[in-house]
């Protein structure tokens, strides 16, 4: 196993497959620039480490309590978790659970609970994994416990119904499995007559209201603004500026590199509405989506968005992980819940980052699962 950083990475020799020039295309400028300039709220250092000849990212952080969740655990846990408690609609519950947060952040940042190295870690909202092996993902953690003692080690996005190999791998190596969300996932040809037609009338909207799709092909660099604000408006705006804030130079990457996938709807010669996906190993999933919030809500842009990635999915014959929120929107049109975790190797930190974790692990199988799922969010 050989690990790759800044100084080193043009030593590298990608493998000539799909998945190796992807690779290369999409992380060679996060490694020699940094992420900040692509994710303005990430703060990290990326490397890559080859397993086999087969590169794999990992991310190395110390504190950065205010970076996106996607490489900052107390993010996800803690701040993220804190905004989403209005979901409940319970002003007692939110009050209770949010005095309890608070305490339990304070514990964990006196834990160095940050101190973290996330594997196979791209800065998205889901890391679909390449064609990694359960020994291979042991293989890697040996490597890390001897090269960067005292640090937790996390594998991201690990689920029962797309991991279950891996989870059962890690698990008996010692890692603790912490929920994270609960995610839909759409399998190929599986949606019923009543999903089948919600799909079909959401996409009648595109004609009703004078939209047409546009392929990567047709998206321009005119259009990079645009996007990003598009993007912005939903996930940001509307959602949370713990959610990853992609720049420019990220879309801009992303359509010379073709890094994503990016379609959109125009209306006018106006982009109103993107997502950019990307596949890997039999899965996709759409890690940039955003319309504008700004139009009447009758004009049903999400609707039409969403059937637009499932049309996708389906000519692609590809399971769609469809990430979380809007729960029972996504199950209407077929997709299935599923609880995402994070595989954590916590052995060789302190006794308090050790405890951090397993009060997390126990407070969301116990509390935050049970409810997620009870409310369907």
């Amino acid at each position: 196993m050989i690990q790759y950083d800044s100084d080193s990475v043009a030593r590298l020799d990608w493998p000539d497959t799909e998945y190796g020039q992807y690779a290369r295309e999409y992380l060679t400028p996060l490694m020699e620039r940094g992420a900040q300039p692509f994710i303005a709220n990430v703060s990290t250092t990326v490397k890559v480490l080859t397993v086999d000849g087969l590169p794999v990212p990992i991310t190395v952080n110390e504190t950065d309590y205010t970076n996106s969740y996607v490489c900052s655990p107390y993010t996800h846990y803690v701040s993220y978790a804190r905004e989403e408690l209005a979901l409940l609609n319970n002003r007692m519950l939110e009050g209770l659970l949010s005095f309890m947060l608070t305490g339990i952040g304070r514990v964990l940042r006196q834990a160095r609970f940050n101190r973290v190295i996330q594997v196979n870690n791209w800065l998205l909202s889901t890391n679909l994994y390449p064609a990694l092996s359960a020994e291979q993902l042991t293989e890697i953690l040996d490597y890390l416990r001897h090269t960067y003692p005292g640090y937790t080690l996390m594998y991201r996005s690990l689920s029962r119904e797309t991991s279950g190999e891996f989870i059962d791998r890690l698990q008996a190596y010692g890692c603790k499995l912490v929920p994270s969300r609960q995610i839909y996932l759409l399998q190929p040809d599986t949606s019923g007559s009543k999903a089948r037609w919600l799909v079909k009338r959401d996409r009648s909207l595109l004609a009703k209201h004078g939209y047409t799709e546009v392929s990567p092909e047709e998206i321009t660099p005119e259009d990079i603004p645009r996007i990003v604000e598009l993007y912005r408006l939903l996930y940001i705006d509307k959602y949370s500026a713990h959610n990853p804030q992609f720049t420019e130079a990220f879309i801009a990457l992303a359509l010379e590199r073709r890094t994503l996938k990016v379609h959109g709807l125009r209306r006018e010669g106006r982009l109103d509405a993107v997502l950019g996906f990307y596949e890997r190993e039999g899965a996709m999933t759409a890690p940039l989506f955003g319309y504008d919030t700004g139009l009447p809500q009758s004009l049903g842009l999400y609707r039409m968005l969403s059937a637009v990635l499932i049309g996708l999915a389906a000519s692609r014959e590809l399971l769609l992980h469809e990430s979380s929120g809007v729960g029972q929107f996504k199950r209407n049109r077929g997709a299935a819940g599923a609880t995402e975790y994070s595989a954590v190797y916590d052995r060789g930190t302190s006794l308090l980052n050790r405890c951090g974790w397993s009060l997390l692990e126990l407070l969301l199988r116990r509390i935050g699962m049970p409810l997620i799922q009870k409310l369907k969010l």
